[in-house]
């Protein structure tokens, strides 16, 4: 099995030594992406019944775009405004650890099965906030989950604020 199809079967078993190690391989960045992108995909084919083609595509490149922001958040919350005193990290360690904690993702493939999808979706968005949190606690050097859970917490809050800004900015929202 490749090294990348260890790493994200470790990530999405919250296995910590992955997340150390792709935190170290700075060529790891790629691989992150393209977990990124998987999983997107993942979840463009799993919303296909409700948002055809077009949710598909938005979906996929709104995942990537929102990967960068939330990983630029998140470096930013957790190295200058709530950083433990050995909190060490840099924008590439955050692009990779949280890029491979979305590995939980490709399960969004199932939500376009009837029924089983209305299940999948809510317990894979839950997997992925928990291999969040130890992505975060992992690339930040935190001995505290709790302060991963914070940083997380008002990384979210942020984010969900840009976004319905920039939906009213550029025309999303409505008239």
């Amino acid at each position: 099995m490749s090294t990348f199809a260890k790493r994200m079967i470790g990530a999405a078993s919250l296995d910590v030594p992955t997340y150390e190690e792709v935190e170290a391989d700075t060529t790891a960045t790629t691989q992150a992406m393209g977990v990124v992108v998987l999983s997107s995909l993942a979840q463009g084919i799993g919303f296909l019944t409700q948002g055809g083609g077009s949710g598909f595509v938005v979906g996929a490149i709104g995942a990537l775009i929102g990967w960068i922001i939330w990983a630029f958040l998140v470096y930013l919350i957790g190295t200058k405004l709530l950083p433990e005193p050995q909190t060490r990290s840099d924008l590439g360690e955050l692009l990779r650890t949280t890029g491979f904690a979305a590995a939980p993702g490709l399960l969004r493939v199932l939500g376009v099965i009837p029924l089983l999808g209305g299940l999948i979706m809510p317990a894979v968005t839950i997997w992925m906030l928990i291999a969040m949190v130890i992505a975060v606690r992992q690339a930040l050097d935190y001995k505290s989950t709790g302060r991963a859970v914070g940083v997380c917490l008002i990384g979210w809050i942020v984010f969900v604020l840009i976004l319905v800004w920039s939906l009213q900015m550029f025309g999303g929202g409505s008239t």
